[in-house]
C-alpha cells in the first residue's frame, strides 16, 4: 500500500518518511548493503542475502499493490537513510498480522527515523485493520526494545542461541508483538 508522505524535523534533521517507489530501487540495494555492515542488529553479514535492483524493484512493486504490505523509507537531502517493510500473510489464519522490520544508517541513528517509520507503520496497520504486528529484536539492542515497548510492543517469547555474532558468542532473539484487538 502506499501512505501520504510524512515531513519531520528532529535534532536538526528535516526527512521525509514515504512509500517506496520503483525509482528507489538501485539506492535500496545498496543501502541495505552498507547497513548490514554498519551492525550486527541486523540478521545479514555485508552482502548476505543480496537483493539486487530487480529484487527491489518487485518488492515494491508487490507491497505496493498488497493491502497487506507496506515499504516505507526516510529520505534526507533526496538520499534515502532507511527503509521498513510490514509484510503480511494471504492465507486466512494470519490475514490479520504483518511482520515489521526496519533499519538505518548508523549516521543518522538517534535523530528518530526508525521510531517515525515505525509509527507510521503502526497507523497504516491500525487504519487497514490489521490487528497483530510482529518483529524480531536482538536481545542487546536494550534501544530498540525499550521503543518497541513504548509503542505497545509485548515480550512473547526467547528464541535461544538464535545467532552468532562476530564475538562467537551465540545470542538470544526477542519475539515481539503488538496486538490491538
Amino acid at each position: 500500500m502506499i501512505i501520504k508522505k510524512q515531513e519531520f524535523n528532529v535534532n536538526g534533521i528535516y526527512y521525509i518518511v514515504r512509500s517506496a517507489m520503483v525509482q528507489d530501487a538501485q539506492e535500496l540495494s545498496e543501502l541495505r548493503v552498507q547497513i548490514d555492515s554498519e551492525t550486527e542488529n541486523m540478521d545479514r553479514e555485508k552482502g548476505e542475502a543480496f537483493i539486487d535492483t530487480l529484487g527491489f524493484e518487485n518488492l515494491i512493486k508487490t507491497d505496493t499493490e498488497s493491502k497487506c504490505n507496506l515499504f516505507l523509507v526516510g529520505v534526507v537531502n533526496n538520499r534515502i537513510v532507511a527503509f521498513s517493510r510490514c509484510e503480511g500473510n494471504p492465507l486466512k489464519r494470519f490475514a490479520h498480522k504483518v511482520e515489521f522490520g526496519v533499519c538505518v544508517l548508523k549516521d543518522y541513528w538517534g535523530f528518530k527515523i526508525g521510531t517515525n517509520l515505525l509509527k507510521e507503520s503502526i497507523a497504516w496497520a491500525d487504519a487497514n485493520g490489521l490487528k497483530k504486528i510482529t518483529l524480531n529484536v536482538l536481545e542487546t539492542n536494550e534501544k530498540a526494545i525499550n521503543l518497541y515497548k513504548k509503542y505497545g510492543f509485548r515480550t512473547e517469547g526467547i528464541l535461544q542461541n538464535d545467532k552468532i555474532l562476530s564475538d562467537g558468542e551465540f545470542y538470544n532473539t526477542v519475539v515481539m508483538g503488538r496486538y490491538n484487538g
